[in-house]
């Protein structure tokens, strides 16, 4: 995949992408990641790419001309899927995130101060996205979030697939309680269940543990949902993940 963040503060994204699921994609050839300083473009000689609102209103916009040039720079953009980070747009989930995986090249831009201009919203960006409910002063922290939920479903990432195929929300659940050894430490225990071998026991106790999970925190991810296409798919997902750790153990 190649991708490119459009963004004033590129220096942001320095450790990005040299360290953790990024740094490896890009290290090992998987992802060509560029930054773009928008500043670049910028229409005078003081560096100025914002402007006030015609009509009135709060907070200054980046104006069109340093988003089209900056955009325009990009050699591969010709079917690149063009991504604007704000508040306004499509909230990212797991679909999204696998759907832009299996897309293709991405370019993202990064908005500031009150928004961009709607001309380039309107002719020049192909996905308006959000990653939460709340407002931060820019873009570049929800495109970091959207690039590393993007390149974890780029085979080869991390390593072993299965383990972005097992995560939370890829089987229709929140996660279950996951333990590692000692089995015992101050006291603190490991469920039995989990010691036992027994795997149809550990396979139950899982679902039971991520149903009651999501039942609690996010029961609009299981609302109208038939129950048994729930379970048939955690324990698909669950044995194939297992069956590819046993494969690449062995």
């Amino acid at each position: 995949m190649k991708a490119a963040v459009a963004t004033l503060f590129p220096e942001l994204f320095r450790s990005f992408r040299e360290c953790g699921v990024t740094g490896r994609a890009v290290q090992n050839g998987l992802v060509e990641l560029e930054v773009l300083n928008i500043r670049d473009r910028a229409v005078d000689r003081r560096g100025s790419v914002d402007d006030y609102q015609f009509g009135g209103g709060a907070g200054m916009l980046m104006r069109p001309e340093p988003l089209f040039e900056t955009l325009e720079r990009v050699g591969w953009r010709d079917g690149a899927r063009v991504i604007l980070m704000t508040p306004s747009g499509e909230r990212l989930d797991h679909r999204l995130a696998r759907e832009l995986a299996d897309s293709g090249n991405l370019i993202i831009f990064c908005g500031r101060y009150g928004g961009v201009d709607s001309r380039f919203r309107e002719s020049a960006v192909t996905d308006e996205i959000c990653v939460g409910d709340a407002v931060v002063s820019g873009g570049e922290i929800p495109a970091m979030y959207l690039m590393e939920a993007v390149f974890r479903w780029i085979p080869g990432v991390l390593g072993r697939l299965e383990s972005a195929a097992s995560d939370s929300f890829a089987t229709g659940l929140l996660d279950f309680p996951r333990y590692t050894r000692p089995a015992e430490y101050r006291g603190m225990e490991v469920p039995e269940v989990l010691l036992s071998g027994d795997h149809a026991a550990v396979e139950n106790w899982r679902f039971e543990k991520a149903l009651s999970a999501t039942e609690r925190l996010r029961p609009d991810l299981i609302e109208e949902r038939d129950m048994d296409a729930i379970r048939e798919r955690f324990v698909r997902l669950m044995r194939q993940a297992d069956r590819q750790k046993e494969k690449n153990d062995g």
